[in-house]
C-alpha cells in the first residue's frame, strides 16, 4: 500500500518495524533455547554446594557416564575399549577441555576407571559436574 507525501507524490518505501520486531522475538527465542539443547545426555548427577555452570563455547567435550555404564562423548555413545582412542582424538589432540558427568547411581570403580583412561588418553586436566542442591523448605526465607 503506497502512502502520499506532502508534495503530493507517492512513497514507496517498505515498512520494516514489523519485520524487525519478528526477527527480535526469534532472536529471543534462539537465545533461551539454545543453552538447553547443548546439556547433552539426561543424568541424575550428584550434588554439592559449590557448583559452576558449564561453558557454553565450543572448546570443552563432556564425557557422560549413566546409570546403566554406557559412556557418551557429548551425545555420542563410546564403547569402553574405544574411549582412549576416542579421547586421544578428539579432545587431547585438539587441546579441549574435559568435563566428566557421572549418574549418582554409577558405582565409584566405574568412575575411577573412566578417569584412569582419561588420564592415559593424555588428559592432565578435567572437571567433574555436578548440581547444586535443591533447597529444603525450612532453608527458604
Amino acid at each position: 500500500m503506497a502512502m502520499q507525501s506532502s508534495q503530493g507524490g507517492l512513497i514507496s518505501e517498505i515498512n520494516v518495524t514489523p519485520f524487525v520486531d519478528v526477527m527480535l522475538v526469534l532472536l529471543i527465542i534462539f537465545m533461551v533455547t539454545a543453552p538447553m539443547l547443548t546439556q547433552g545426555i539426561d543424568l541424575d548427577l550428584p550434588q554439592t554446594r559449590t557448583v559452576r555452570n558449564l561453558p557454553q563455547d565450543a572448546d570443552h567435550m563432556v564425557l557422560s557416564i549413566r546409570r546403566d555404564g554406557s559412556i557418551y562423548l557429548d551425545k555420542y555413545e563410546v564403547k569402553a575399549e574405544e574411549l582412549e582412542g576416542q579421547l586421544k582424538r578428539l579432545v587431547a589432540d585438539q587441546k579441549k577441555q574435559l568435563f566428566l558427568r557421572a549418574d549418582r547411581e554409577v558405582s565409584y570403580g566405574q568412575v575411577v576407571q573412566v578417569m584412569g583412561e582419561i588420564k592415559h588418553a593424555g588428559i592432565d586436566r578435567m572437571a567433574v559436574v555436578a548440581e547444586e542442591p535443591q533447597p529444603k523448605p525450612a532453608d527458604k526465607k
